[in-house]
């Protein structure tokens, strides 16, 4: 069957792997409500193109916290990924660098970040759950740090695991043979069976409910990396981001997996940016499956954004070929989005190419 669009890896992914491991990458908290909304909202977006205007050359490359990147689309970080193919995030690591693009490492990989880098050249970000032992903290930021890698995206919606009823009804678990790399050395590589899910165990028995904001001056304490705060929704909390220094802000709402009903991220998307001002850049995850979403998002205020589930598909589907096919079909998808909508630089890409249905367009007069 040829691929013609990023969603029918999905439908591969599902026939290949086993119902564990799909329902882990594919579900969504209690009811789901969010996991759908995270796409529907964006159809609720349309857009304004703009026509007659010359689009003969079009330049969809980007900077990110200083690197230039090919396109403002980038790898969000799931965890596991050996689940879904044998070289799991060493694949993902070499698909996205050929790509041009940036690769965010779990910190719940199944390959560790010396492993990663030592796939060759690229730019890469490390995810970061905070453990209660503050030096298992200190040891993967500084080893992340030592491999070369660019920025730390600090997971900051997760005090708890939320609840995912397949998981619980699966009895979810880490496949014999699979650690978590990172933590291999430190006696907290394994996630075990137990009555319940595996994962709400293992998070329930090391990630730190006590978390704060004073957490990221510890951070900035111990390395010199840019700190990315991911899972901020909210315009209250993006302020204080900025005001602890955050380099970036990634508006996630963790794939629709912690929270419930909670809106979807590019409902969420403007408001985040406007709290910010201009003072640091605001990127989307979440939903993201056509060029014509990424333009959506940039055309809200995003600096880019990032896929997560489209990845881990892709790459259950056909290893490293899949997921760089996957990253081709969004660029050339978006790059035609902004051919027919008139613009040929992302800095032309405004809110006025496109109206919402959860706000009074605001390129109409005050008054009619």
């Amino acid at each position: 069957m040829e691929i013609t669009n990023v969603m029918e890896y999905e439908k591969i992914a599902k026939e290949k792997l086993p119902k564990m491991v799909y329902d882990y990458y594919a579900s969504g908290a209690e009811d789901q409500w969010t996991l759908q909304e995270n796409r529907n909202a964006f159809s609720r977006i349309l857009f304004r193109p703009r026509i007659l205007i010359d689009v003969s050359k079009i330049d969809v490359s980007t900077r990110v916290l200083g690197f230039n990147i090919s396109m403002p689309i980038m790898i969000a970080p799931t965890a596991m990924q050996k689940m879904a193919h044998p070289d799991g995030e060493l694949a993902t690591a070499r698909a996205t660098s050929a790509a041009g693009t940036i690769m965010t490492l779990s910190s719940w990989a199944t390959c560790s970040v010396e492993e990663v880098a030592s796939t060759g050249p690229g730019i890469r970000f490390f995810q970061l759950y905070v453990y209660k032992d503050r030096n298992v903290v200190i040891q993967l930021v500084k080893r992340a740090e030592e491999a070369g890698f660019k920025a730390i995206a600090l997971t900051v919606d997760t005090p708890r695991l939320g609840r995912r009823e397949s998981d619980i009804k699966n009895r979810f678990a880490l496949p014999r043979g699979l650690t978590l790399k990172n933590f291999e050395g430190l006696d907290l590589g394994k996630i075990d069976k137990t009555n319940d899910s595996g994962l709400a165990s293992y998070v329930a028995g090391q990630v730190d409910q006590s978390l704060s904001w004073k957490d990221i001056n510890l951070l900035q304490s111990i390395t010199s990396l840019p700190i990315l705060v991911k899972g901020v929704i909210t315009a209250e909390d993006a302020r204080i981001a900025v005001e602890y220094g955050a380099a970036g802000i990634i508006v996630s709402n963790h794939g629709a997996r912690q929270l419930d009903y909670v809106p979807a991220t590019i409902v969420a998307l403007e408001e985040v940016v406007k709290a910010v001002e201009g003072r640091i850049p605001v990127f989307l995850d979440g939903g993201v499956r056509r060029g014509t979403d990424v333009f959506k998002a940039l055309a809200l205020g995003a600096s880019g954004v990032f896929v997560g589930r489209p990845s881990l598909f892709s790459l259950a589907a056909d290893g490293e070929a899949g997921v760089r096919k996957m990253l081709q079909m969004l660029r050339d998808e978006f790059e035609l989005t902004m051919a027919l909508s008139g613009c040929c630089s992302l800095r032309e890409i405004s809110r006025n190419h496109i109206k919402t249905d959860w706000d009074i367009p605001h390129y109409l007069p005050a008054k009619l």
